[in-house]
């Protein structure tokens, strides 16, 4: 079988580690765990958010993957301070205002159980008097630090983020650190949702 002409790559990117592969100030960065050459991350990913990155080689990809208007959803898994009320979360579902500008209206979904997710290094600090919840969150637009500005914007700030999808593509059978390929399957998926051939 003929090797796919461009290389796309999922990636559980651990809390700590940059979306990038140097820095100069010696941080953890995506070259402590891959070392390929030509490959970039689509998108950020917060230092302190955790989970799905893919990175790929193909640039058109990468650029449709973050265009807003493919409305690639991103789906996240969001721990709160306190338990958000129905007007919080259909706050957040319409769109809330940061830096001036409405956000595009999301899925959001109070989950009713603490998801199964790895613990973190380190640990979420936790107040012993404020109870937390977990949130199910599916963006169609990827501002700066946009997950935690709409959760403060409604009085629920974001103590742990962990992106579990990005389209088609899940975080699924990864541990934190590791990387494969997508699948055949997984690389057409991808590129029909943003109108590509593979």
């Amino acid at each position: 079988m003929a090797q796919p002409k461009y290389r796309i790559l999922r990636f559980y990117k651990p809390y700590g580690v940059l979306t990038k592969f140097t820095d100069a100030e010696n941080r953890p960065t995506l070259a402590d765990y891959i070392e390929l050459p030509n490959i970039y991350p689509v998108g950020r990913l917060d230092m302190d958010s955790e989970g799905l990155l893919i990175l790929t080689d193909f640039g058109l990809l990468s650029q449709r993957l973050t265009d807003p208007a493919y409305r690639h959803p991103r789906t996240y898994l969001v721990q709160v301070e306190r338990i958000p009320d129905e007007t919080a979360l259909e706050k957040l579902r319409v769109g809330v205002v940061i830096e001036q500008k409405k956000t595009l209206p999301a899925h959001v979904e109070l989950l009713d159980h603490e998801p199964n997710l790895p613990p973190r290094d380190p640990p979420v600090r936790f107040r012993k008097s404020v109870p937390t919840a977990f949130l199910k969150m599916t963006l169609y637009e990827g501002r700066n630090r946009q997950v935690r500005k709409m959760t403060a914007a409604v009085g629920h700030p974001t103590l742990r983020l962990i992106r579990i999808s990005s389209g088609p593509i899940q975080l699924d059978g990864l541990q934190s650190g590791e990387w494969r390929d997508l699948s055949e399957g997984e690389r057409g998926a991808l590129l029909r949702g943003v109108k590509l051939k593979g």
